[in-house]
């Protein structure tokens, strides 16, 4: 099979296009003929050695995949060869024709949602489920700020919290990235590269403020978060690219306070709570993932230098 393959950590291009022989599954796993595999901002971080996870070199990149099943092993009881699925996990990447996962990091794809769909879900609608509901404990009622709500996760994150009952606010750098935010679902939309789009937000709460801020780049967004929080409101922190200072006095005022947020710390009951909600959502049409951009496999350096620009839009697939 062709996949994607890093011998060294560096810029994009140490992604290469090779032939390597094709995975066979042992008794627990499954083998997926990958249909459309998702670009994430952290398979970036991984390639560059950046990352504190660091897979053992050569590796091919990826986590998040859709396609169907290829091939089973003997205890497999959920899958079937031919069934429709996305992937939360896999043993090999997902920058190939074919990747090899454990039974239990494999969903069925609902009827209706398109393979590069499927590809868009495993980390950005489980990293906005976790953040909105196991860490910041989102209520029905409650409102919340989503910043950079036009990509992967800010897009999954909107849908979310629309569909429980929450008061949305999303921002987009962009005027095509801030109409997708609003067909998406969001209550207000604002330009978080004007100067005053925060001024803006706490004339909409009525001076009150959010009681939930998802921030997806902490080291320039924080301090100024912690000004607009409602009391008892909460930050959780989903990406930063460096340090930042904050103010305290903000958090004491307000009883508010800042929480971090990581997938790999999640465990596998509540990713499988997670995915359990966000099949419910794609096969009831709530959940709708957003697909930006679609590039042959052949492209990941290109994908790799795209995920991490700004006014990002939706997500990002390899099409192998």
């Amino acid at each position: 099979m062709k996949a994607i393959r890093v011998h060294e950590f560096g810029e994009p291009d140490v992604m290469r296009l090779e032939e390597v022989g094709d995975p066979k599954p042992a008794a627990t796993q499954v083998v997926v003929r990958v249909r459309a595999a998702g670009v994430n901002p952290v398979d970036a971080y991984i390639r560059s050695g950046a990352y504190a996870r660091k897979p053992e070199l050569p590796y091919t990149p990826g986590s998040d995949a859709a396609g169907t099943v290829e091939s089973v092993g003997a205890e497999v009881r959920r899958f079937k060869v031919g069934d429709r699925v996305y992937v939360r996990w896999s043993l090999s990447g997902t920058y190939a024709e074919l990747a090899l996962c454990e039974e239990a990091h494999v969903h069925a794809l609902p009827e209706g949602v398109t393979f590069a769909q499927g590809a868009a879900v495993g980390v950005p609608y489980a990293t906005a489920y976790r953040a909105l509901f196991q860490r910041a404990k989102a209520r029905p009622g409650e409102s919340v700020l989503v910043h950079g709500a036009s990509g992967g996760v800010g897009t999954a994150a909107v849908q979310l919290a629309r569909a429980a009952g929450m008061t949305v606010f999303g921002t987009g750098g962009t005027e095509e990235g801030r109409r997708l935010v609003e067909r998406e679902g969001a209550h207000h939309v604002l330009d978080h590269h004007a100067t005053n789009y925060l001024d803006e937000l706490m004339t909409l709460t009525g001076g009150r403020g959010v009681d939930v801020i998802l921030e997806m780049l902490a080291n320039v967004n924080l301090d100024r978060d912690l000004g607009v929080l409602a009391p008892a409101g909460r930050v959780v922190v989903v990406g930063s690219r460096g340090r930042v200072e904050i103010d305290p006095r903000q958090l004491i005022g307000r009883d508010a306070d800042v929480r971090g947020m990581s997938l790999f710390n999640a465990g596998e009951q509540n990713l499988s709570s997670i995915h359990a909600a966000l099949v419910a959502g794609m096969g009831n049409g709530t959940l709708r993932p957003v697909v930006g951009k679609e590039l042959p496999l052949a492209e990941a350096a290109r994908s790799h230098r795209e995920v991490m620009e700004p006014g990002s839009y939706g997500k990002i697939v390899l099409v192998p």
